[in-house]
């Protein structure tokens, strides 16, 4: 080899490249300079002599005209940089000769005669990023038609907030009157909700059966897509975590997304060496920055057929892959989404993360599973998500400025007519266990719910067509429903005012009959919550004492003040992703 006797490289570097290639799969040339990153420069150099190519200097800024003529989105999918016109043959910058043969038909196509000369991918993705990193920016941000996004939200806030001021004079004028009227509404959607959680309860497991007869016969490539953002602590045991999932390398892509101005975790992923398999794309610099931007932008970067998401705490169980190809082979195309599990591993933190494991296994292992089997749309959980490549292209992709994004993907997948299952495979992540974090998550969390609402019901009538009858009134009780609880929980609680023999504006307005019905209302949703979370934590396996459920009713005010807080930020910031923080907390070191 040339290169070892021109002293680019030694023996022993050829001896851990072929290691690598045979363990991880992927190129000798990426895995010489995974190993030698200082001589990358050489190493292509080398290469070209070898190969009879020409070495790009993308030092010398590529020709945007040229970029614009195949589009920036395509440079960047396919790592391909039309660089230079040279005397009218158009120099094409791409790191390996296959990648320009796989293109050279569209090339000609587009520029006529054409040239390659090799460069390094990671020079290549900053060259289209300097040249075109705006552009770029604005189509993850509007790529999803404005019918379908929350993003003109904004449009609406300060009417919404002038219509706020009118009904909150005349609610404190008419309080006792306003009050009643909440309690009945709050006491209407909290019967609907329990009668949803009941059913969810009652109706009996489903077990996946996978069918037999379906053959795989060439396993599909998988892209997996973790968004990162400011994770430098969790990098290099990101890296480890899904460095056990067990599927050939050759057919497993996992992108780690990452912002461009973010460089602690560009800089951790840089010195984790990275696996062939695994690769760093980097999402330019826009107006928002939202997990769903960062997620759109990485999907244009994706190689696979399916598209799996995860977020960076998260350790999926090592035959997850291989049980969502199979799912997808034994179903037909309208199933396009399938969702697993979520449970955490550090559920005995604190009082805290215990309750958040009761009300995820509650959740992921009660509800989800019951609103399947009862025909209801499924709000997708953010993680351990994979999609049919072209459904989710068809749909748009995420939307960027929604915060609670995959709640709305979910919904949308229903109104096109697309199916969400469930499988049985577990992703664990960290729970947040201290208060201030867990509510800065959760206000996320009911924000986006609410944008989604908002953004579906601008047209009730289409959804209603779309959805059907069930589906619409499963949303209603879903969203409208949930949120309902959320914001007028206090007013509930203040009903154990009545009992205690303390006056409330109520009592003038509501008979005696009615405050009794009330309470035996509160108090049998209360039970059928305990029951939930009795179910999910026994189906988790999760060790964690059955005497913590009650402690819930302690919780679920946390979810309150997040919803106020959530309810602030949509008139004032809708679009703010307030983070959560990555294995800050945990000790597990897996």
């Amino acid at each position: 080899m040339a290169m070892l006797r021109d002293g680019v490289i030694t023996a022993h570097d050829v001896v851990q490249a072929l290691a690598h290639v045979r363990t991880g799969g992927g190129r000798l040339i990426d895995a010489l300079i995974t190993g030698n990153p200082r001589a990358e420069g050489r190493i292509y150099t080398a290469m070209g002599t070898l190969l009879g190519l020409g070495v790009a200097d993308l030092r010398q800024a590529p020709d945007p005209r040229l970029i614009d003529r195949l589009g920036a989105a395509f440079c960047m999918a396919h790592h391909i940089l039309p660089w230079r016109d040279s005397g009218g043959t158009i120099i094409i910058a791409a790191a390996h000769p296959e990648v320009f043969q796989q293109h050279y038909a569209k090339l000609i196509t587009v520029y006529g005669p054409v040239t390659h000369a090799l460069a390094p991918q990671s020079q290549i993705e900053t060259a289209i990023l300097n040249a075109r990193g705006p552009q770029l920016a604005r189509n993850a941000e509007t790529y999803l038609p404005l019918k379908d996004s929350c993003r003109s939200f904004r449009k609406a806030t300060r009417r919404g907030l002038i219509l706020l001021s009118v009904l909150g004079v005349l609610a404190v004028a008419m309080l006792p009157l306003t009050l009643s009227v909440l309690l009945v509404w709050a006491a209407f959607t909290l019967a609907l909700t329990t009668v949803m959680k009941l059913g969810a309860v009652l109706t009996t497991p489903r077990a996946d059966a996978p069918d037999d007869n379906v053959v795989i016969a060439r396993l599909p490539v998988v892209s997996v897509m973790v968004g990162l953002y400011k994770e430098s602590d969790i990098a290099a045991r990101l890296v480890r975590r899904l460095g056990r999932l067990d599927y050939p390398r050759d057919k497993l892509d996992v992108v780690l997304v990452v912002e461009e101005d973010d460089h602690l975790t560009r800089d951790a992923l840089r010195n984790s060496d990275l696996p062939a398999w695994m690769r760093v794309a980097v999402t330019p610099r826009g107006k928002v920055k939202t997990k769903p931007r960062e997620l759109y932008f990485g999907l244009t970067q994706c190689r696979g057929s399916i598209i799996g998401v995860y977020d960076a705490g998260d350790m999926p169980e090592a035959d997850q892959i291989r049980k969502v190809v199979e799912r997808f082979a034994h179903r037909g195309p309208e199933v396009a989404c399938l969702q697993g599990i979520l449970d955490f591993y550090n559920p005995h933190r604190n009082w805290l993360s215990r309750c958040f494991t009761i009300e995820y296994a509650s959740w992921f292992r009660v509800i989800l599973p019951g609103l399947e089997r009862m025909g209801l749309p499924l709000p997708l959980g953010g993680t351990t998500l994979f999609f049919r490549r072209d459904a989710l292209e068809k749909l748009g992709g995420w939307d960027a400025h929604n915060v609670t994004e995959d709640a709305d993907l979910g919904m949308r997948l229903v109104r096109q007519g697309y199916r969400t299952e469930l499988i049985q495979t577990t992703t664990y992540e960290e729970a947040n266990c201290v208060a201030l974090p867990w509510i800065k998550q959760r206000s996320r969390w009911v924000k986006g719910y609410m944008m989604t609402y908002i953004t579906h019901m601008r047209h009730p009538r289409l959804v209603w067509q779309q959805m059907g009858m069930r589906g619409f009134l499963g949303f209603q009780v879903l969203f409208l429903g949930s949120l309902t609880q959320t914001l007028l929980a206090p007013l509930m609680w203040s009903m154990l005012a009545l009992h205690l023999g303390f006056g409330h504006p109520v009592a003038t307005w509501l008979s005696p009959g009615i405050v009794t019905a009330l309470s035996i209302l509160f108090v049998f949703a209360e039970f059928v919550n305990m029951a939930t979370g009795m179910i999910g934590l026994h189906r988790s396996g999760q060790k964690i004492s059955r005497a913590w459920v009650p402690t819930l009713v302690l919780y679920f005010p946390l979810q309150a003040l997040a919803g106020y807080k959530a309810f602030w930020e949509l008139l004032h910031a809708p679009f703010y992703w307030d983070k959560t923080t990555h294995g800050a907390l945990s000790t597990h070191k897996a």
